[in-house]
């Protein structure tokens, strides 16, 4: 299940883990990546903090932390190539793995339905 920031970020629980990225809203919105960059692994990240940076022709737009938690691993495929995160920005683009520092606001985040409603 796909978990939603008003930020434009998704999430993708297994486990303790989330899957972080863009969602494809924001992807289309910045139209083409030229450059991201990713937090280091060990990284301890707060909520709403500056986590990453995805840059198109357009403009630079700061990724933010959507929980608090810590880098686990980073997405090197869409460093070097920022296409990807075009061309699957809610699957294959993923940018970061972050340890939760608590499950339950995972749940509080939006679903499909209302981040569909939010960019609608």
């Amino acid at each position: 299940m796909l978990k939603f920031t008003e930020d434009h970020e998704w999430l993708a629980l297994d486990g303790h883990v989330a899957t972080v990225g863009i969602t494809k809203h924001a992807a289309e919105l910045l139209g083409d990546l030229v450059f991201v960059q990713v937090p280091a692994v060990g990284t301890k990240l707060a909520k709403g903090s500056a986590a990453a940076v995805v840059e198109s022709v357009k403009a630079a737009s700061d990724v933010f932390a959507p929980l608090d938690g810590e880098v686990t691993e980073v997405n090197d495929a869409a460093v070097s190539n920022p296409a990807l995160v075009n061309e699957d920005p809610q699957g294959r683009g993923w940018l970061f793995k972050m340890k939760l520092a608590d499950l339950k606001a995972f749940d509080a985040l939006m679903d499909e339905a209302q981040y569909t409603k939010l960019t609608g």
